[in-house]
């Protein structure tokens, strides 16, 4: 069984067992004490042994090796050594210090030789993967001493996890196996799907004492550490940055509530077309990884379409049009298909709040501000089913192009009787649409003050107000600054975050073939936002 181990900075002999306290609170199994920082006071770090609350690994790590211990190697390994026979279950001795520490147990008298503490043996790069880590190792299993195999690398990108994954499916010893930085995530929150000894976590997100560990409780309970295992199927959200992402929030409470047995995980990938290629191929054709789907945004739609298409899958039809996706399905038979959500997301939250089908959307007036990605999704979708639509953007060519890019790969007309066509911003006061859709980022967190209609025509408020219906895509925060005047004017009103649940909700039922849990969702977003 992967245990769940807390790595602890120790200042003090107080401040240490209080937050190994915590930590067997918060459901770790193991903690780390790292006692770089007071190796000269040995009488301390060994009544922190004697009473942890917790099953303990005891380390001291060099500077030369990413630690912050300054004491000279002879004081440091002997501080070890007297750790070692104490009641630690483990402790950690770098692989590049192996050789004096066998000397410190060499020169003990005979009867304090044998050692209560199973020897960790540790390497750690900060900077890349090292080019000898097979040689490395190789040494580890050859040594007598060596109970566990500890590997801890920089990843270069999401690659390198399989490398790891791989190093544990093929292991001789007990083995930890672990990535560093943004990249290495995956081979924290996995770690008990491939069978690690354990996996590092610091005390909560901000108390962390690698590059890319994460909290106990965001273990726990973000990435439902106590439901993985060998069959965890694999989903994820793949953008450039992808950090600040709610969607695995969303998807792992909502895979939480039915009981199905994945996990999502951020993908960070950098926005060039052989990054996301040499990534994505990478995991799906590591088969026991079971990744069978992402979300896909910023900066990757089209490669994703790209990529797909190259593979032989399948494209969703008016995906094709829109000529971006945010979803991948990995099917069982290991086939691939893709859509776009966002549109369908789009169109629905609309139609709910007209009380009309898709098909009623036909010859009603939509004024579409912006003629970004989103824009474009969402035009293509509201032309499809016969909608009138009228693009205003600040550069109104930009709003000429797409309208025609539409008319010339599409077949949507832009003639002044037809379907979709570009006009300047400030012609906005002008339109007498039906629907107001605002897809620019005016009006997102922190600039909530910004509106990206100042001047409303004159019809929307009047008696024929509440026939108007003004849609925001922003969803941060939940009533923008439009629609709370939009409200204000007696107009119906949808939030971004029906389109961001409804978007999510579509790509969860076809990666689990089950209804999606919306109102776990709906609370997810409004914890995250601080809505009511």
């Amino acid at each position: 069984m992967t245990m769940l181990a807390v790595s602890i900075m120790v200042d003090s002999v107080e401040q240490a067992l209080a937050q190994a306290a915590l930590a067997a609170e918060r459901g770790a199994d193991i903690v780390e004490y790292r006692f770089d920082r007071i190796a000269d006071t040995p009488d301390d770090a060994e009544q922190i042994v004697r009473r942890s609350p917790l099953p303990c690994i005891a380390t001291c790590r060099a500077a030369w090796e990413g630690g912050a211990c300054e004491a000279d190697e002879a004081t440091r390994l002997a501080f070890q050594s007297r750790l070692a026979r104490l009641a630690a279950a483990y402790v950690d001795i770098e692989l590049a210090a192996l050789d004096g520490w066998l000397a410190t147990q060499a020169d003990l008298p005979t009867d304090d030789a044998h050692e209560a503490a199973g020897l960790i043996l540790s390497s750690h790069d900060f900077q890349t993967r090292p080019a000898d880590l097979l040689q490395r190792v190789e040494r580890m299993a050859h040594a007598d001493a060596c109970r566990v195999i500890k590997l801890a690398w920089r990843a270069r990108s999401l690659r390198d996890n399989l490398e790891a994954f791989e190093l544990l499916a093929h292991r001789h010893k007990p083995m930890i196996a672990l990535c560093m930085g943004e990249f290495g995530q995956p081979s924290r929150v996995l770690a008990k799907k491939f069978g690690a000894l354990l996996t590092f976590t610091g005390l909560d997100d901000a108390a962390v004492t690698a590059p890319g560990q994460v909290g106990v409780e965001t273990m726990k309970r973000l990435y439902r550490w106590d439901a993985i295992n060998a069959d965890t199927r694999v989903y994820g959200v793949i953008g450039w940055p992808v950090g600040h992402s709610m969607s695995p929030a969303i998807h792992n409470a909502g895979f939480d509530r039915v009981a199905h047995n994945a996990v999502y995980l951020p993908m960070p990938i950098p926005p060039e077309y052989e990054h996301f290629k040499a990534t994505v191929g990478a995991w799906l054709d590591f088969a026991p990884l079971h990744f069978r789907g992402a979300s896909v945004t910023i900066p990757h739609k089209q490669n994703l379409l790209r990529f797909v298409r190259e593979r032989g899958g399948e494209v969703d039809e008016l995906t094709a049009k829109i000529d971006a996706a945010n979803t991948l399905v990995v099917r069982d038979d290991g086939s691939l298909y893709v859509t776009n959500t966002d549109y369908a997301a789009a169109i629905d939250a609309l139609c709910a709040a007209m009380g009309i089908e898709r098909e009623g959307l036909a010859d009603r007036g939509v004024a579409m501000i912006g003629a970004g990605g989103a824009a474009m999704a969402i035009v293509t979708a509201l032309a499809h089913y016969g909608a009138r639509v009228t693009i205003y953007n600040r550069s109104v060519d930009k709003a000429h192009r797409l309208a025609e890019s539409l008319t010339a790969t599409h077949g949507v007309h832009t003639d002044t009787g037809g379907v979709v066509r570009g006009a300047p911003l400030d012609r906005l006061p002008d339109a007498t649409a039906d629907v107001f859709i605002n897809c620019t980022p005016i009006g997102m967190h922190p600039n909530v003050d910004d509106t990206p209609m100042p001047d409303w025509p004159a019809h929307v408020g009047s008696a024929s107000g509440a026939d108007t219906v003004v849609f925001d895509t922003i969803y941060n925060p939940i009533e923008t600054r439009l629609l709370r005047e939009a409200r204000e004017r007696g107009c119906v009103t949808v939030s971004g975050v029906d389109m961001f649940v409804r978007q999510a909700a579509g790509q969860f039922e076809l990666w689990t073939a089950q209804p999606a849990p919306v109102d776990v969702f709906e609370a997810v977003v409004r914890e995250k936002l601080g809505g009511d």
